[in-house]
């Protein structure tokens, strides 16, 4: 009778259970992506998406999940795909939650996917390379070898504007990326292709060949997309972010870090530059190697800093009196014991010192912020980048924000500011083009190396914390 008893009980407890957790209200998916601490992102390998940078992952696409993931207090889980129908197809499905891949909002695309307010505006453009020829309008295409990414808004775009121009023909790439199409233009293996106009702007440095002929699209929108479900807090929590740190003006800060100093950056120069890779490099790369090393720092960061200053000349001489590749003045040289500045062995040597010294005097600051700040100290002087970085904290800015001190170095040749500061007048315009130079040049020297050595492929799925910034 007890073990029947009981047999009851244990029955109505369970069921009871059981009607209590089917009458509780379900976690909508706001919650569980809280709950799991995982957003499942679907991106792409390219510069303008994501990618490993000298600082870890970096990428216009990778800042902006990893700063959403940060205000839900989650952590990323990128899953890097290389094909656009594999990345539409799988955020079509649920199997992420975000697609931040550089995908541009068409009338398509939205019948599969919803989009996240955009973040960015691009224009597709017919890609050639100079001394071939420019294409004068769409009919010209007809004349030449044209092939874009396939199910990419350029495809799309190709097939709208075939019904006005029925010659129009093309090939299409499946598991290619735009830079690598921009790279065979630039080898002559196809004549032309359509990027988007960051794209193009990126790989400008690189191939200072590639030339554009015309505009085939308006201004188009990139965005996040996700996917249709009835349950949209998680959507509705991205288009809140998105459109808050659009009006906040981080978004802004965002692609400054990433476009900014490539729109500065003279294109003229580059032919000049991979010749010089070509000739002169080979001469100083070891000793650019030993010295990095024993520095601890990037040997390409030294040897673009040495770009900067000589073009890898060692008997370079300025006006004021510095020499040699590292361009070192008297009493820098004096201070490391460089003897001879011209001497090509101990001025890399004594260049790669001083730029240890001023990177510890940093250590405090985040990366890449710390690099960037460093450098413009052995341009301007370590006391005139403080005396900017209080001017920037004095304004309500960030001063360990490379973007927010290099709007402030400036001010430095202006007596109204020069005036309240510890060391007075500098050239404050200097320090921020020559940053910006030798981040162009590194990526050059960095996108020269990577080519020229063989990579394995690696795991497509990669887990970071939010932290990672």
């Amino acid at each position: 009778m007890r073990k029947t008893v009981i047999s009851i009980l244990v029955l109505v407890a369970a069921s009871l259970a059981f009607i209590l957790n089917a009458c509780a209200p379900q976690k909508n998916l706001l919650e569980q992506v809280k709950d799991s601490g995982e957003l499942r992102v679907l991106t792409r390998n390219a510069a303008t998406t994501y990618y490993i940078g000298p600082h870890g992952p970096t990428g216009p696409e990778y800042d902006l999940v990893q700063a959403f993931a940060e205000h839900l207090g989650v952590s990323v889980k990128l899953v890097v795909e290389d094909n656009l129908q594999v990345i539409l197809d799988k955020i079509t499905n649920g199997d992420a939650h975000i697609a931040a891949a550089g995908l541009t909002v068409t009338d398509e695309r939205q019948k599969f996917v919803r989009f996240a307010p955009p973040y960015q505006n691009v224009t597709q453009q017919v890609v050639y390379r100079q001394g071939n020829g420019k294409p004068r309008s769409i009919n010209a295409l007809a004349d030449g070898f044209l092939e874009v990414l396939a199910n990419s808004s350029h495809a799309e775009r190709l097939l709208e504007l075939q019904h006005d121009y029925p010659e129009l023909d093309w090939m299409e790439a499946e598991d290619m990326s735009s830079s690598e199409l921009i790279s065979l233009v630039v080898d002559e293996v196809i004549d032309y292709t359509v990027a988007d106009s960051n794209d193009v702007a990126l790989m400008r440095r690189y191939h200072p060949e590639v030339r554009v002929a015309f505009d085939i699209s308006k201004q188009q929108e990139l965005a996040w997309a996700m996917p249709i479900t009835e349950d949209d807090s998680l959507y509705q929590a991205a288009v809140e972010f998105v459109n808050a740190i659009k009006e906040n003006g981080e978004m802004d800060t965002m692609l400054a870090r990433h476009y900014g100093y490539v729109r500065n950056y003279n294109y003229a120069g580059t032919p000049t530059y991979m010749r010089h890779i070509a000739g002169r490099l080979p001469t100083y790369i070891d000793q650019f190697k030993a010295s990095a090393e024993a520095s601890e720092l990037d040997w390409r960061l030294v040897a673009a800093v040495a770009y900067q200053e000589s073009h890898w000349n060692p008997l370079a001489v300025s006006p004021t009196g510095v020499k040699g590749i590292m361009m070192l003045t008297k009493v820098t040289a004096a201070e490391l014991g460089v003897k001879e500045r011209t001497d090509p062995i101990e001025s890399i040597d004594g260049g790669a010192r001083y730029l240890r010294t001023l990177f510890n005097k940093f250590e405090d600051l985040p990366e890449p912020d710390r690099t960037w700040l460093t450098l413009a100290s052995y341009n301007v002087g370590y006391g005139h980048v403080k005396d900017a970085q209080w001017l920037t904290e004095r304004s309500g800015g960030d001063p360990t924000q490379w973007l927010d001190v290099k709007q402030k170095l400036p001010l430095l040749s202006q007596h109204k500011w020069f005036r309240l500061t510890r060391y007075g007048y500098a050239r404050g315009y200097e320090p921020v083009k020559y940053v910006e130079n030798i981040r162009s040049y590194y990526d050059i020297l960095r996108w020269h190396v990577d080519r020229e050595t063989p990579r394995h492929k690696s795991n497509p799925i990669i887990a970071f914390s939010s932290s990672a910034l």
